[in-house]
């Protein structure tokens, strides 16, 4: 059986990480671990910097505290509220559809269900896996961008996707670190691990990555 490091790289990782900061959607969960802001959060993260998407979630948290709130606001006035994150009319319009969603098939409340977030419209696994283990401290294992290419970097998977690398994880990946993987690589790849030429001088784990697809690094 191939031996991916997890127990030495890992646990490094998140030493290293602990003073770099956490990502915008665990800083929501830290200020109040609702799943309905962490879930609306989420949205409004898809393609937006973290210092973008704390600051409307701010303002929209300020106006809204429950699905029934939201979908008594316009899409005019959503916009205006989580503007300039990315795809905020698009957003807007998503995360008032989910409001309405989670009223009329949820009671109001957040499903901590995979498969029952992902029948929500806009709601892909990232979304979904995210709100599992930030708003219900269970297990699912979030890829985004950063988790793809580290993991692959590492030589733990060898995959095109996302849903590609979530699915190998699930494999190979021991539970205990399923709720943390996204949160530690998510920092380390914003901050040490960037997608082009990356920090590997400053790379607390460098003697243990095959650097697989790095071509150019500092």
């Amino acid at each position: 059986m191939k031996n991916y490091n997890f127990e030495l790289i890992i646990p490094k990782l998140e030493k290293f990480v602990k003073d770099l900061g956490v990502p915008v959607v665990t800083r929501i969960k830290e200020k109040e671990a609702d799943p309905f802001k962490i879930l609306i959060g989420t949205i409004l993260s898809l393609r937006t910097k973290d210092e973008t998407t704390e600051q409307a979630a701010k303002r929209l948290f300020e106006v809204i505290k429950t699905p029934h709130d939201l979908v008594k606001l316009s899409e005019e006035e959503i916009e205006k509220l989580i503007y300039p994150v990315g795809f905020y009319k698009r957003k807007a319009k998503q995360i008032k559809e989910i409001a309405w969603t989670l009223i009329q098939k949820y009671g109001g409340r957040v499903p901590n269900d995979l498969e029952e977030l992902l029948k929500m419209k806009g709601v892909g696994r990232k979304t979904a896996n995210l709100v599992i283990t930030e708003a219900f401290d269970d297990y699912g294992i979030c890829v985004d961008t950063h988790v793809h290419r580290i993991s692959n970097r590492l030589g733990w998977v060898k995959t095109k996707t996302p849903e590609q690398t979530e699915m190998e994880l699930r494999k190979i990946l021991p539970k205990k670190y399923w709720k943390t993987i996204n949160p530690i690589l998510v920092t380390f790849g914003q901050n040490i691990c960037k997608p082009v030429s990356p920090l590997c001088s400053k790379c607390p784990i460098k003697e243990l990555c095959p650097k697989i697809g790095v071509t150019k690094s500092r």
